[in-house]
């Protein structure tokens, strides 16, 4: 049993990281009120260093907003959350239906991705704005995306990936993983009056989550990154690839879906997903969690795979406290706490407020930059308003009885 003082000096501890040095640091920096949109690369003290906006940061800060002024109730949230959202629908999605990648300031297209994921936070942004505002356009955008979404999944010819005679026939987690949380975010919280129970959702679920587990070996406690079409080993680099950061996130994800259906099966295979990626990743010198690991011991071929990035961090803090509300069981309230230790004596920037991004392995900052091609305002709010939600006390204790 963890004590409940404990319990709540964390929470305060999260609760004010929140909303008083990391979402002030957004609110102040980022909106454009000149072109709309979000200045999303900036320096350590919020200067924007370059004028780029990248279209997955942009509809991933519409959605954090959008939860924010859902939280709150405060319409500076949803006022900011309406800047993205239109710059977005006017700016971001070519004539063919495709989401670019970048855009310039005034919303000029810049570079398209050969992957799904600008069209996925698209979805998130647009489905989390409507439901903030009530604007049902944005749903009926978010929808059309969604399609767009499935039938790329289907035959990904049009992103410009031909399949060449020697390829190794693969399958990447983060496509499975990625449906299985967009459907989420469609279907809204069950009992909500914005709740969409959408006839194929259920397939769509199911089909994820089969296509997630084939990339968990239980015997060996690992998940890879790539397998073959049918879940099989690649001896490769590739094959051997171990991505702790990304499966824990698979794993609270697949925990979600598992108790709002009532599996218990699947919520514990969730967690043991998790466990074994935190038990690999933990870097025991140094602390902190290694970004890439490479199955069989060889040198990981990504020249970063020993960096400790802002990400991986935040996903095992939701991770091991969504495992501790789920069970009751001490010992993941107890990893949460290793994991905040390090985090919150690494990351945050104690000056300007906000996370640095990048630790070298000793665990110096190497960019100091707060916002980037990849980092805005999203893991590290929504990793600190999660927690937060998580350890605040409610009528409902976290079950024991498992």
């Amino acid at each position: 049993m963890v004590d409940p003082a404990h319990v709540a000096r964390w929470q305060a501890r999260i609760a004010s990281e929140l909303w008083d040095r990391v979402v002030p640091f957004w609110m102040e920096h980022s909106l454009d009120h000149e072109h709309g949109g979000y200045l999303n690369c900036l320096d350590r003290d919020g200067r924007p260093f370059d004028t780029k906006k990248h279209v997955w940061l942009q509809g991933r800060q519409v959605w954090m907003l959008s939860k924010l002024y859902a939280e709150r109730g405060e319409t500076r949230f949803l006022d900011a959350a309406r800047l993205g959202a239109e710059f977005l629908a006017r700016h971001a999605v070519a004539a063919d239906g495709r989401a670019f990648f970048c855009l310039a300031r005034d919303g000029r297209p810049i570079a398209l991705q050969r992957k799904i994921f600008s069209e996925c936070f698209l979805v998130m942004a647009f489905a989390e704005y409507a439901r903030a505002s009530g604007d049902a356009a944005y749903r009926v955008r978010a929808l059309a995306l969604f399609e767009r979404v499935l039938a790329l999944v289907a035959d990904p010819t049009p992103l410009g990936k031909p399949r060449l005679a020697g390829q190794t026939p693969s399958v990447d987690l983060a496509v499975p993983m990625i449906l299985l949380n967009l459907v989420a975010e469609l279907r809204g919280a069950p009992g909500s009056a914005t709740f969409d129970d959408r006839a194929d959702y259920d397939s769509i679920e199911r089909d994820a989550v089969a296509r997630v587990l084939r990339h968990f070996d239980p015997a060996r406690g690992m998940t890879f990154e790539t397998v073959g079409p049918r879940g099989e080993r690649l001896d490769s680099p590739e094959g051997r690839l171990l991505n702790p950061g990304h499966v824990v996130e698979a794993g609270w994800f697949l925990a979600e879906y598992a108790a709002r259906i009532g599996d218990r099966g699947l919520e514990s295979t969730a967690f043991a997903m998790m466990e074994g990626a935190l038990d690999q990743g933990w870097d025991r010198e140094h602390g902190g969690l290694f970004y890439f690991l490479d199955a069989e011991g060889f040198s990981p071929v990504q020249l970063e795979w020993s960096q400790k990035l802002w990400w991986p961090h935040c996903e095992a803090l939701i991770g091991t406290l969504s495992a501790w509300r789920a069970t009751g069981e001490s010992r993941w309230f107890e990893r949460f706490e290793e994991i905040a230790d390090w985090t919150f004596a690494h990351f945050p920037d104690p000056e300007y407020g906000e996370w640095f991004g990048y630790i070298d392995r000793r665990g110096e900052v190497s960019q100091r930059f707060k916002g980037g091609p990849y980092k805005g305002c999203f893991h590290v709010p929504r990793a600190l308003w999660r927690c937060a939600g998580l350890l605040a006390p409610d009528d409902q204790p976290p079950r024991a009885d498992r």
